[in-house]
């Protein structure tokens, strides 16, 4: 509770997530010790996350009229925030069946920033609507921008100008009134307090944004029927393991024996279209 209630009080500050951990002397700790606080911690995003609920379903909702339009949805970001969204973007085509350019992760620096710290690649307020330039943006996509600190300057410059250029927008941040924020129609501001880490966004802020950036990509899918009942009907059979979730899926759905619908689902050459016959 001492922790709810510190993130509370600290709720006017627009910098929460610089601010110094609710905890000291971590090197003194035990293994233990660490798991216990970081686990504490950690608690406290689906708290932060369930707050914030209405202005992701206003989100969700505004994204979904657009992609019935032909619309696509890209994430910008940079770090830690970058490689969830490229990290969301890429397990879209495999699970739902669509094809790569609907959901489109862009990260500062490219794609060696995946794996590699690329020096200063976020401090360019232009660069992140050139780089969006190379999708050929339309008034039907959606920019969101996710920054820990809602002041990225390749993040903020992204979002202004896709404003500007008539395309919908949206941020995911952790701290309250930010340029980000104020940049975009809906901002979703996930406040979750300061680090176990001091300035480590990696750790309850990047929980926070994977969480958030499920919740819009899943909500979509299925929004946008890629979803059957609670099954992925549409997910590619790209190895073993999805081929037999496909069979099973066709023997529960259809009464079939499990040979009977691994020949039927190899045959189509996807559920969906296996329970078309």
């Amino acid at each position: 509770m001492e922790q709810i209630e510190r993130i509370k009080q600290m709720e006017q500050d627009t910098r929460i997530t610089e601010l110094s951990s609710c905890y000291d002397h971590l090197e003194r700790m035990t293994v233990a010790e660490l798991l216990q606080h970081i686990s504490d911690e950690d608690r406290l995003v689906a708290e932060a996350v369930a707050k914030v609920l209405p202005r992701i379903e206003s989100l969700v909702e505004a994204i979904e009229q657009r992609m019935k339009q032909g619309g696509r949805l890209f994430y910008v970001g940079a770090g830690t925030s970058g490689r969830l969204g490229v990290l969301d973007a890429s397990e879209l085509p495999p699970t739902f069946g669509v094809s790569e350019d609907w959901v489109i992760g862009v990260i500062a620096g490219g794609d060696r920033a995946l794996r590699h710290a690329v020096e200063r690649a976020e401090d360019s307020a232009e660069q992140g609507w050139k780089d969006l330039q190379a999708y050929h943006p339309s008034a039907n996509d959606t920019v969101i921008g996710i920054a820990a600190s809602g002041t990225t300057p390749y993040v903020v410059g992204a979002v202004r100008e896709a404003k500007k250029n008539g395309l919908l927008t949206g941020c995911i941040t952790n701290n309250p009134q930010t340029p980000l924020a104020e940049a975009v129609d809906y901002p979703i501001e996930v406040i979750v307090g300061p680090e176990f880490v001091t300035g480590s966004t990696r750790m309850k802020s990047g929980t926070a944004q994977k969480m958030v950036l499920n919740m819009i990509s899943t909500s979509l899918m299925i929004r946008m029927g890629r979803v059957k009942g609670n099954r992925m009907v549409k997910m590619q059979l790209t190895n073993a393991k999805l081929v037999d979730r496909g069979t099973r899926m066709l023997q529960e759905m259809l009464g079939l024996s499990y040979d009977e619908a691994r020949q039927r689902l190899l045959k189509s050459g996807g559920v969906d279209k296996a329970i078309k016959g």
